[in-house]
């Protein structure tokens, strides 16, 4: 049976909270390398709640600091395609500060290995990720319009730098065989420990959605699984409805039942929780429309022109060049568009939507 914690925090006081995870699910860190990963999917405000919180990521490496590490790094392959952003990602959200000296891109340094021929013979994956004794998971949460949750198994997707994971939406193809692959991508090494920050928490068209949502928790677990199903029931999602829970359960990473799982707290659903459009209440409710939704052409990006500021970052970022800029806005072609919703994830004014 697995064990998930629920634990009632606020950024002033994390260190409790960071402290009972640490307590419920002891890990000896004595003269090992840790690294720890936090959700930096690109540069914004802490305050806009797309990254792990900063206050977060200093609560867990004072706590690891004091369980005298080898060494520690702290470290993420933010949601875009060039290295150089890593640190502007870091320094911005404010967890370059939180990390205490520990920061290293991790993009820089990678090695291959096999990967599922289905999508990649083989990926890069960041050295820093194969060198750690101990990995310890950040996720943020939040929803996210292709996985209508992001949360411990989706954060491994950050241990592949630079545009090998846009590589990688382009070669899934649809959401179904997204939903699978993140799976192939965590199962290449599976972290020790997750501490989900869900003091403040997105709802609707995340993993960028400007509709946060004030939750006061803490979760973690020592499995992904667990912890994902807790975290899609809190949003009043059918756990057994996420394709890559139903894919990390058949491969024996865990199980989302949560008649299996053990909850230290209170597991309550959150009262009306925006799933994001059509990718979270049509999928989760309705088979027919999850059947539909895998056709390619269905759901494509479109700019809201009220916060578009035609700056061109989507044109600049879709890995199959879906998208033109039609006057000032960008449009997307349906023929092209694979919906890996890249566009969405970099927009800094958070303009883009699924329709």
């Amino acid at each position: 049976m697995s064990t998930v914690m629920i634990q009632p925090a606020t950024y002033e006081d994390i260190r409790k909270a960071i402290d009972r995870a640490f307590e419920i699910f002891p890990l000896n860190l004595k003269s090992k390398k840790i690294l720890i990963k936090p959700n930096v999917l690109r540069a914004s405000e802490a305050n806009e709640a797309i990254v792990t919180n900063p206050a977060v990521l200093a609560a867990v490496v004072q706590r690891v600091e004091s369980m005298e590490p080898a060494s520690i790094i702290v470290g993420d392959n933010p949601g875009i395609f060039s290295y150089g952003a890593n640190e502007e990602s870091f320094r911005k959200t404010g967890l370059m500060a939180a990390s205490g000296g520990y920061y290293r891109n991790i993009g820089i340094d990678a090695q291959k290995i096999d990967f599922n021929p289905e999508y990649m013979p083989t990926v890069s994956l960041s050295r820093a990720v194969l060198e750690a004794d101990i990995i310890i998971s950040l996720p943020k949460f939040k929803t996210h319009g292709l996985t209508i949750m992001t949360g411990a198994i989706k954060n491994s997707y950050g241990f592949l730098p630079g545009a090998q994971k846009a590589r990688l939406h382009k070669a899934a193809g649809s959401p179904a065989r997204f939903h699978e692959m993140i799976v192939d991508v965590f199962r290449l090494r599976v972290p020790d420990l997750f501490i989900v920050d869900a003091v403040v928490g997105m709802e609707g068209n995340g993993p960028a959605s400007p509709e946060l949502r004030d939750i006061g928790l803490i979760l973690a677990s020592d499995n992904a699984v667990a912890l994902d199903a807790v975290i899609a029931t809190m949003m009043g999602c059918d756990p057994a409805k996420l394709g890559f829970l139903r894919k990390a359960k058949n491969v024996g990473l865990g199980d989302y039942d949560l008649e299996t799982i053990e909850i230290i707290g209170e597991l309550k659903r959150l009262t009306d929780f925006k799933l994001p459009p059509l990718g979270g209440e049509a999928i989760t409710h309705n088979e027919s429309i999850q059947a539909v939704l895998d056709r390619p052409t269905l759901l494509r990006p479109r700019a809201d022109e009220k916060r578009c500021t035609g700056c061109g970052a989507c044109v600049d970022q879709c890995p199959v060049s879906a998208l033109l800029m039609n006057e000032n806005y960008p449009i997307a072609d349906p023929e092209i568009c694979i919906r890996c919703f890249c566009c969405q994830e970099i927009c800094p004014e958070k303009a883009m939507a699924l329709v």
